[in-house]
């Protein structure tokens, strides 16, 4: 097997053939221009919307066009993969589409509805090891065991190749663009755009965006030590090891890495649903949430970003969207001490009333408080239309005697 050191890169032309080779196997995803998330940010703001793609995320373009240029004898050997995720998906379900034997290697940790969803596509999944690292050993030793076709997530020209073609649809249906700015894993989404991009527009910004917790890229490109690890809302893009190719060919281009924050992650998901009514995972929206982190870094410009994948678990999904209402100043939880008498109760419940606020939830505590024994803290969580009800009603507690102490997420 080649070294990826030893690899070439592909090339405008290879993409432009891979686009060709897909036509019509995959969707040709909306680019459309978002006017709120410009006036937020102040550029001109286009999403590409490869989360609408049959399993909702930009991979299968690189899966089928490795599939396509498959041998007839590499396809009766079938192949494996290493995923916990997309990757695992689009290979599954063009794996099956075109007749190919597929085999995907998944961590234990994989949620039950990723593993449920890639047998669905009708690949066989084994479980093996606590991360993708441990996964992707255990492949490489199936693929010389069973003499399997390995297909990489994203060191792989032909992957490469294929995400590169996205690209080639954002500059025809938005030609006036600027900046690209994509969320980089291993680099494979990076480097295809990249590669397109500059071909199309060699004087076009290319950014990539990593999470703050996973600065792999980052560091193999301008050679920093950082650590890298962590429980990420971007779990598609928290990649500890980059590919050796993709990290050349970012380096070639001059391609800058920024670093989201989680809150500015968790604040792009709930915008695009709040805004777009599109559902997008994490990883899916860190280029919105580069900007958001930093928009005076963008202003004016006309930007393109890739909302590369719609796989979020729903209950982690509900929970962003609520913490967000949190941060917004519209849901909040107040610990309010009064004395443990009759008509305490009623007394701060009125406040809410005449503020306009709605109570959710109250519980009394009066055994883990350093208050009096005669004393108890009400916690209370409440919705409001704004921030500024909410602050109404404080203001109204505390006029009544009452001490009020606001919870935080931050």
């Amino acid at each position: 097997m080649l070294q990826a050191s030893s690899v070439q890169p592909p090339t405008i032309d290879d993409i432009r053939a891979a686009a060709e080779r897909i036509e019509g196997a995959v969707v040709r995803t909306p680019m459309l221009k978002s006017r709120t998330l410009s006036e937020i940010i102040g550029a001109e703001v286009w999403l590409k919307f490869e989360n609408l793609q049959f399993t909702a995320a930009y991979k299968e373009r690189g899966a089928l066009n490795k599939l396509l240029q498959l041998t007839p004898e590499e396809r009766a050997r079938g192949v494996i993969a290493a995923s916990a995720g997309n990757h695992a998906q689009a290979v599954a379900y063009h794996g099956k589409r075109l007749g190919i034997p597929v085999t995907i290697v998944m961590p234990v940790s994989t949620p039950t509805i990723k593993v449920t969803q890639t047998e669905g596509h009708g690949a066989k999944v084994i479980l093996h090891g606590t991360s993708v690292d441990d996964a992707f050993v255990k492949a490489r030793e199936l693929e010389a065991e069973e003499g399997f076709v390995f297909i990489h997530a994203f060191d792989d020209r032909q992957i490469i190749a294929g995400q590169g073609t996205i690209a080639l649809e954002m500059l025809e249906d938005a030609p006036g663009l600027d900046t690209l700015v994509i969320p980089i894993g291993g680099g494979g989404i990076m480097s295809g755009i990249g590669i397109a991009a500059r071909a199309l527009k060699p004087d076009i910004e290319l950014i990539g965006v990593e999470a703050e917790l996973y600065p792999s890229m980052k560091c193999s490109i301008e050679g920093c030590n950082m650590p890298s690890g962590g429980d990420t809302l971007a779990e598609g893009i928290a990649v500890k090891k980059p590919g050796e190719l993709t990290s050349r060919i970012l380096k070639d281009l001059g391609v800058e890495v920024r670093l989201v924050e989680e809150r500015d992650l968790e604040r792009a998901v709930a915008m695009l649903v709040a805004i777009e009514k599109s559902v997008v995972e994490g990883a899916g929206a860190a280029g919105l949430a580069a900007m958001l982190g930093d928009p005076k870094r963008y202003a004016g410009k006309k930007v393109g970003t890739v909302l590369c994948g719609g796989n979020i678990d729903t209950h982690l999904l509900a929970n962003v969207l609520v913490r967000d209402l949190v941060r917004c100043g519209r849901i909040a939880r107040l610990r309010v001490a009064a004395q443990d008498r009759p008509g305490a109760l009623a007394a701060i419940t009125a406040k809410f009333h005449e503020a306009g606020v709605n109570i959710i939830e109250i519980n009394h505590s009066r055994i883990f408080t350093r208050l009096p024994a005669k004393d108890t803290v009400i916690e209370v969580e409440c919705e409001a239309r704004d921030a500024e009800a909410i602050d109404d009603v404080v203001k109204r507690l505390e006029s009544a005697g009452f001490d009020v102490e606001r919870a935080s997420l931050d």
